[in-house]
């Protein structure tokens, strides 16, 4: 799964940016003094933008203690991987129109380079830049296309940072805005200013995204699809729409949106649990209708002796419903400080099909600026998670189903619980290093395993 560098995404109003963190918006009212963090500086209220990233990160880990291993199982062998993913953003206005602004988005991407056994035997996997399938290789493949329109309720504007998603630096406070096209769920819903971006922040699955929210994507982390969201001073409401993939995990969507479809839908509170600090409070839910199989199907046919192994994939029903929720959360505490949380759920019959094997997460951390030793750009941060799947998918596990990630051969279930910390150091312009270390507990839900240790190092360059 790939997201874009949300450290660059705005707010929906001027309460502070959404996708930037919170604690790293206070910057210099004079723009001489505001520091640049990308290699070529975009041009102010440009009708155009082009910019681009890369984001390269290599993996290492060490063995641990297995007493078995099956076929979809994190290897306790020592390892060690390198990813890659480059995007290209363009993006036109159709003219300077505040109250009635039009965008329209192109991106190129390519990712390449594999995960630590193959992105497989992890719920939280280790590195969101990593699509599963290796076999898609590294051929450059467009991201996304968008049409992005603004309707305006109010002569009443308010300021926002031009980004790749919305070009205009000039909105109505209150408005309508629409998007149809290619994109990614994350880039609008569940956005966590201090847990979302792989670029600069976190680099785990189930930290930089709610990991129980099986959320319509392909292989790559995209759909095809149309939202509509609805801003106000201080809040926002967004719902939306798309495609599904026609098998668990797959790269082909199926365009039949009358017996398949992802709908989700997210209320936005800009208010702070802290009087004069800033936060924001969200609310996440979805259903997902698709061809997706039932894990006590899968189970009971193997135990009646139909299914020699329990297979998922055997029992599969067009317009079988997920549905689940998701809370998130963000909270400035000091100028430096900033902490943040997520909970999900989501109803555990049926198999996950899009994103990873989670029925149920908590997840709370922090983030700290470098102020205190003058590297007001640098940060350190540390997220703890735990995850969990019901009962019917233990016992799938357990018996030795398949799911597109897990599948030990067998499963003495425990929590996956999972601490990830990094450093994230600004070296000049767009261009940063981060050291990451990761302590995996129960790796695939399973005590008969780890603990598991990964370190990572990433480079990464905005321009």
């Amino acid at each position: 799964m790939i997201l874009p560098p949300l450290d660059t995404l705005i707010a929906h109003s001027d309460s502070g940016p959404v996708g930037k963190p919170v604690a790293d918006q206070n910057t210099p009212s004079d723009p001489s003094q505001t520091p640049v963090l990308t290699m070529f500086p975009h041009p102010e209220d440009a009708r155009y933008w082009i910019s681009g990233q890369a984001n390269i990160i290599f993996q290492g880990r060490l063995p641990f203690h297995s007493l078995y291993e099956g076929t979809n199982s994190f290897r306790n062998s020592a390892e060690y991987k390198t990813s890659m993913v480059g995007t290209l953003y363009t993006g036109m206005r159709r003219n300077r129109s505040v109250r009635y602004n039009t965008d329209f988005i192109f991106d190129m991407e390519l990712a390449a380079g594999r995960g630590l056994s193959e992105a497989l035997g992890l719920a939280g996997f280790t590195n969101l830049d990593v699509v599963r399938n290796p076999n898609l290789g590294a051929t450059p493949y467009i991201a996304r296309y968008e049409i992005h329109q603004v309707f305006g309720l109010t002569d009443t504007t308010t300021s926002q940072e031009p980004n790749f998603f919305a070009l205009a630096s000039t909105v109505p406070e209150r408005r309508v805005e629409f998007r149809i096209g290619k994109m990614t769920l994350p880039d609008f819903f569940d956005v966590n200013a201090i847990g979302s971006d792989s670029h600069l922040q976190f680099l785990n699955w189930t930290v930089d995204n709610n990991g129980a929210w099986d959320y319509a994507a392909d292989t790559r982390g995209y759909t095809v699809g149309g939202m509509a969201e609805y801003d106000d001073l201080n809040w926002s409401f967004r719902y939306g729409i798309y495609a599904m993939p026609t098998v668990a995990n797959g790269i082909d969507l199926d365009w039949a949106f009358s017996r398949a479809n992802g709908q989700n839908g997210e209320f936005e509170l800009r208010r702070g649990w802290i009087p004069k600090r800033k936060g924001v409070s969200r609310l996440l839910f979805y259903g997902n209708h698709a061809h997706m199989g039932v894990y006590r199907e899968a189970v009971q046919a193997y135990l009646a002796g139909t299914d020699p192994t329990p297979t998922i994939t055997a029992h599969e029903h067009f317009g079988a419903l997920k549905y689940g929720f998701g809370y998130n959360t963000e909270q400035e505490l000091t100028a430096n400080l900033s902490v943040f949380g997520r909970f999900g759920w989501n109803e555990g019959q049926h198999e996950s099909f899009a994103y990873t094997e989670v029925d149920q997460t908590v997840e709370a951390g922090a983030e700290y600026f470098g102020n205190q030793w003058q590297r007001p750009n640098d940060k350190v941060a540390i997220a703890v998670v735990s995850n969990a799947i019901k009962r019917d998918h233990q016992n799938y596990l357990r018996l030795g189903g398949l799911g597109f990630l897990l599948g030990d051969g067998n499963l003495n279930y425990g929590r996956e619980n999972i601490v990830e910390s990094y450093y994230t150091w600004h070296a000049w312009k767009g261009m940063f290093y981060s050291v990451n270390v990761q302590h995996i507990n129960d790796p695939g839900y399973n005590r008969d395993r780890g603990p598991a240790w990964v370190g990572s190092a990433r480079m990464h360059v905005d321009f």
